[in-house]
């Protein structure tokens, strides 16, 4: 892989970070991916503070991308095509608003960008419900524990890993085998 002369940052909250991460672990033009927790009043969260649902923290991953390779629109596409954006501080079992839908932007263009992406999902009925998705700037972001780095290259075999994250991938796999890692 080439490296461009400039990277980009994209901050997304799609339910669990394990989740989000795996999907963009593998994804074309991804440089790096880091959970964490962003869009909270409590300084450095921990994940049982961020659990309670009282943090107002979501589960999010930052997104390093080389955007000659993948476009923040890509990304937004992968992103509302592997979860759910029409469930309200939910994604499947997760339940809290530590599990919403947001798409924390770094720039204006960035905000357009996910604004635009809703709008045009919305008009052409992608989904039987409206989307939830909030679109909000982005703030401090706190680092997950080490542990949830990688999590499911690491856990794979774990019931959560196999019975969720799994089939996220899979799903992955099918709509965007054209944004699919050669490597993976």
């Amino acid at each position: 892989m080439t490296e461009s002369a400039r990277t980009e940052t994209a901050t997304f909250g799609g339910g669990c970070f394990w989740c989000t991460e795996a999907v963009f672990g593998i994804t074309e033009g991804v440089l790096a991916v880091r959970s964490g927790y962003m869009g909270g009043h409590t300084e450095n969260p921990t994940y049982e503070d961020v659990c309670t649902g009282s943090t107002g923290h979501a589960e999010v991953v930052q997104v390093e991308f080389d955007p000659e390779v993948i476009s923040y629109r890509d990304l937004l596409e992968i992103f509302f095509g592997t979860h759910d954006p029409t469930t309200l501080n939910r994604q499947g079992a997760d339940v809290g608003t530590q599990y919403r839908s947001v798409v924390f932007h770094h720039s204006p263009e960035q905000e357009g960008e996910a604004r635009e992406v809703i709008s045009e999902l919305e008009r052409e009925g992608v989904f039987d419900d409206p989307i939830v998705t909030e679109v909000t700037a982005v703030g401090p972001f706190y680092p997950a524990e080490a542990y949830h780095e990688r999590y499911y290259s690491r856990n794979g075999e774990q019931p959560y890993c196999r019975a969720v994250i799994a089939p996220k991938l899979g799903k992955f796999r099918q709509r965007f085998a054209h944004r699919l890692r050669s490597q993976v």
